[in-house]
């Protein structure tokens, strides 16, 4: 259910182990690289962080070559952004991961592209799902409408030996469990308001400043502003302003130039006044962590699964989501692997949420800090207080120290688990180490700096 990018990958994985697999999908997919009304947030700005892409190319050989021949641009972290986080600029050092910031539509296509070519795996398009078939041991299939005004009372039954939901964050799955005797899943929330509004650009020919190639500042505890600047296909830059609840970005096209004013330092601003404009505003607000535990106990149907947002959904502003998705797929087509008997359902959904456990714990924990969070997954037991304490360390130090900042890169691109903040050289430089100053400017140059 569901054919965006963790639809199509999960289809992927599953593909090896299923006579068919059919993806249904509400819009009707465009020929090309274009944005579709089912995908809201396709017109704002995505990055593809590296352990979702080295994922992604487990699951597609080559297309990370693919993305590069569309033009996706692929920036090495520290040094090709100016990136201002808890409280200070970023050292330029040289880059210990690289994240791909090409449009989502791109990526999109080309993923569905290579998926739709596999035997074996359909797609019905302008249809949606309106109900499980089954009963409460099992699902057994879903119940389909074609979309539009004649056919909205028209439904027939797809069977299927296995319904996975990958439908986004706004899953009706809970009520359509409910509906065939099942328990819904609890949900875990962690909201901070945040909203954000994106336009694109075109830099200015004759732009002056640092010599990079985009901006981004990450709202904290201390500024409730945050705004990036990324370059995407062809040329041009998509731009992203965000704040917290009750300091939202206008949809108003003058009114958002004069928003980036609010971020800590001018850079951005003044590469706006620069800049040409390429489209409207566009404005998005959903953007709570969420988290479905389908993996509690409770009286849940075999023959289902959740995946991608629809089970665990992050602030897009970590940009975590397209790789959790590939990493989601990459665990499920390991998970059935060489096995001579199919794991249980209820195991497979463990492995999909351990696939996403850790992106959550970041966006959740970051968020958990910021003013006016809600929801409950805010509160911090007394037992994560040390953890709280030790990590808020790590990112006041990630900015000015080498090691600290290549461990925090890891860890946040999902291509080491949390433990590389704690070994021993992270550990002394955190605990002993001090906290270097704020420049006035953002560094010019990058530095190329061991480490």
């Amino acid at each position: 259910m569901g054919g965006s990018i963790a639809g199509l990958l999960a289809a992927r994985a599953l593909g090896a182990h299923a006579d068919r697999v059919t993806i249904v999908e509400r819009d009707r997919f465009p020929d090309g690289p274009e944005p579709r009304p089912g995908v809201p947030q396709s017109r704002h700005t995505h990055v593809l962080l590296e352990g979702g892409q080295r994922a992604l190319e487990a699951l597609l050989p080559g297309i990370l070559t693919e993305l590069h021949e569309h033009g996706a641009p692929r920036l090495g972290m520290p040094n090709d952004l100016v990136q201002w986080q808890a409280s200070r600029f970023y050292r330029r050092t040289s880059p210990t991961v690289h994240i791909l910031t090409g449009s989502r539509p791109v990526l999109e296509w080309l993923v569905r592209r290579r998926v739709l070519a596999e035997p074996g795996i359909t797609a019905i398009e302008g249809s949606e799902v309106v109900g499980l078939l089954g009963d409460s041991a099992r699902v057994r299939g879903v119940l389909l409408r074609e979309r539009g005004a004649r056919t909205r009372h028209d439904t027939r039954p797809l069977d299927a030996d296995l319904v996975v939901d990958a439908s986004g964050r706004g899953s009706r799955a809970a009520g359509w469990l409910a509906g065939i005797g099942a328990e819904p899943p609890r949900e875990e929330t962690l909201d901070t308001g945040l909203a954000y509004a994106t336009r694109l650009y075109r830099a200015a020919e004759d732009a002056e400043g640092p010599d990079c190639l985009g901006y981004y500042f990450v709202a904290g505890r201390d500024h409730i502003y945050g705004g990036v600047a990324l370059p995407i296909e062809g040329g041009r830059h998509l731009v992203t302003l965000s704040g917290l609840r009750g300091s939202e970005p206008p949809s108003d096209e003058a009114a958002f130039t004069d928003f980036a004013a609010r971020l800590p330092h001018p850079v951005l601003h003044e590469w706006l006044l620069r800049a040409e404009p390429e489209s409207p505003v566009h404005a998005f607000r959903a953007t709570a962590n969420v988290r479905r535990r389908y993996d509690r106990p409770g009286r849940r149907p075999s023959g289902f699964l959740a995946t991608g947002d629809a089970l665990c959904a992050f602030n897009p502003v970590y940009g975590q989501g397209m790789a959790v998705a590939a990493l989601s797929a990459l665990a499920l087509r390991d998970a059935l692997a060489g096995r001579r008997r199919t794991p249980t359902t209820r195991r497979l959904q463990g492995t999909l949420l351990k696939a996403s456990q850790q992106a959550w714990d970041i966006a959740s924990g970051a968020d958990r800090e910021l003013p006016g969070a809600t929801g409950d997954a805010v509160r911090t037991r007394a037992v994560d207080r040390p953890a709280a304490w030790y990590l808020a360390r790590v990112q006041d130090r990630a900015p000015g120290n080498p090691v600290v900042g290549a461990a925090f890169r890891a860890a946040f691109s999902l291509t080491a688990p949390v433990s590389v903040l704690f070994t021993p050289s992270v550990v002394r430089a955190v605990l002993f180490g001090p906290v270097r100053p704020t420049p006035s400017e953002p560094p010019m140059r990058p530095e190329h700096t061991a480490g």
